[in-house]
């Protein structure tokens, strides 16, 4: 018998985008033999007793020959189960089981069980993205995924066996599951719940609509989770292009996507503070995938008791707080992960919580200094919005008002996608984005104003990276006052007291 060969096109991940690889097989004279080369990794290589096993519970001929899979181009890291299929079927091919025809311009992407069952794979609309064949070949509950890149020709099957059925034209192509009507989203949590807190609601309001980080500082049960949670709910949704970009890197890191595909709400992502550098900012060793940080990108990345994080991990956000991505370099590729976030946390203001109540805190300054320096300066300065929540007031507490008295999420949403609306003339979605050397022109302080950023920064309480960031908060509170003139002396006046300094936030 010659040597026959047959090769297919599939694709990897690598980070939240997918690269192209062609699946080569090569069937020769020899003793029987199953190999695949071209860098494959452990659950790669497991590969040839699946598909010999799914092969054979669908009643199809392994070659009792010897066998050579090339995963192509060989330089590349192969992780994964998802080329399963496509060796499977490049097998095929090369033993004249599959006829040429559609097998020629298709890919193949799905894990195949020992029952010849067809399984869905993480990142299907990175790795759709990433082939240029006109047709691609997806287990049947991965077809909506699929189909979002917009550009393909879907097949969804659900075993081996109806696959080659269908490729040697016995039985028809399954027909693609019917669009899911996209299921109702849960209303979020109401800011008009959170009695008293006047300017922990504000600075809610101003992080969602200029896109500033807030950091919330108080004691335990001051409401610091509770207005954190209720930033998602004032949030607008996510235009066409940010809901694709959301939706590869949801998929990429096997997250569920909602009925309708696309990841319309922003998400809100709240990993614990044990959470290591890899689980927040992605990475790994064999494999790197998104962490937290990219899982909420267009979103909300909420960090309670920030201070619990380790340092070295917090640090780890300096570069995604300015860039909006994060570089992964390792020995094997180097990705870029997108990760533009708001980025709120939450910490009390000592180890016990009570600092500045009265006769309360039982601290050392030496535990109080310790515990707030686990958050370094320059992650702290990156807070356009550091804000102290102190307990509300008994008579608020008791107040007989109903829910949403004022101020609820509804109404606030509405002011925050005025204020987006007018920065998004600008150029920018939101007043955060807006580069340094625009700011001077898009937050010009008035001459009252522009005193007393002076003063500030004569004092030195403002960094050069925090005069930029004051004069961008300044510019959304300005807008969410509808106030289109320049910024105000009284704009900077709140955007200086909604950044309270580090010390004020530590002291007792």
């Amino acid at each position: 018998m010659s040597a026959k060969t047959a090769a297919v096109a599939s694709a990897v991940l690598c980070g939240v985008d997918g690269q192209a690889v062609r699946v080569e097989a090569h069937i020769a004279n020899g003793l029987p033999a199953f190999n695949i080369v071209g860098l494959p990794d452990a659950a790669c290589r497991e590969a040839r007793d699946r598909v010999k096993a799914a092969m054979t519970t669908a009643g199809l001929r392994f070659p009792d020959t010897r066998v050579t899979v090339n995963l192509a181009p060989s330089t590349i890291r192969k992780q994964g189960t998802g080329l399963d299929l496509a060796i499977a079927v490049a097998i095929l091919r090369a033993d004249g089981t599959v006829p040429e025809g559609i097998a020629d311009e298709a890919a193949f992407f799905g894990e195949l069980g020992l029952n010849g069952e067809i399984r869905r794979i993480a990142g299907i609309v990175p790795l759709v993205d990433a082939i240029c064949e006109s047709v691609v070949v997806v287990p049947f509950g991965a077809a909506t995924e699929a189909s979002l890149v917009g550009r393909h020709r879907v097949l969804p099957v659900r075993t081996l066996g109806e696959m080659v059925a269908s490729l040697r034209a016995e039985e028809p192509w399954p027909q693609p599951p019917d669009d899911q009507e996209p299921e109702p989203i849960a209303d979020p949590p109401d800011l008009g719940d959170v009695r008293g807190q006047a300017v922990g609601k504000f600075a809610v309001e101003a992080a969602a609509a200029g896109g500033h980080h807030l950091l919330l500082s108080g004691p335990p049960g001051a409401g610091k989770t509770l207005l954190a949670r209720r930033l998602p709910g004032v949030l607008p949704r996510l235009e066409d292009a940010q809901a694709l970009e959301t939706t590869r890197v949801h998929s990429a890191a096997g997250l569920a996507l909602p009925a309708g595909g696309l990841v319309r709400v922003a998400p809100f992502r709240a990993p614990h503070h044990g959470a290591s550098a890899v689980a927040l900012i992605g990475g790994g060793s064999a494999s790197i995938r998104p962490g937290e940080a990219s899982c909420a990108h267009n979103g909300v990345l909420f960090l309670d008791e920030m201070a619990e994080f380790a340092p070295s991990v917090l640090d780890g956000l300096r570069q995604p707080l300015e860039e909006g991505s994060i570089r992964v370099a390792r020995a094997h590729a180097s990705v870029v992960l997108p990760a533009r976030f708001l980025l709120v946390g939450a910490m009390n203001p000592c180890p016990c919580g009570k600092a500045g109540a009265a006769g309360a805190c039982r601290c050392s300054e030496w535990a109080r200094l310790r515990y707030f320096r686990r958050v370094s300066g320059p992650l702290l300065d990156r807070f356009d919005l550091r804000v102290r929540v102190d307990p509300p007031d008994p008579e608020q507490m008791l107040s007989k008002l109903p829910p949403h008295e004022s101020g609820g999420s509804a109404e606030v949403a509405r002011r925050v996608a005025a204020a987006r609306a007018v920065s998004l003339e600008r150029g920018f979605i939101s007043n955060s984005q807006v580069p340094s050397s625009r700011v001077a022109q898009v937050a010009d302080p008035e001459p009252p104003a522009r005193r007393r950023l002076e003063a500030a920064l004569r004092r030195g309480s403002l960094s050069g990276r925090g005069f930029h960031r004051v004069q961008r908060v300044a510019r959304t509170i300005a807008d969410l006052e509808g106030y289109l003139g320049g910024v105000a002396e009284r704009h900077i006046s709140m955007a200086l007291e909604l950044r309270v300094d580090p010390e004020a936030l530590e002291a007792a």
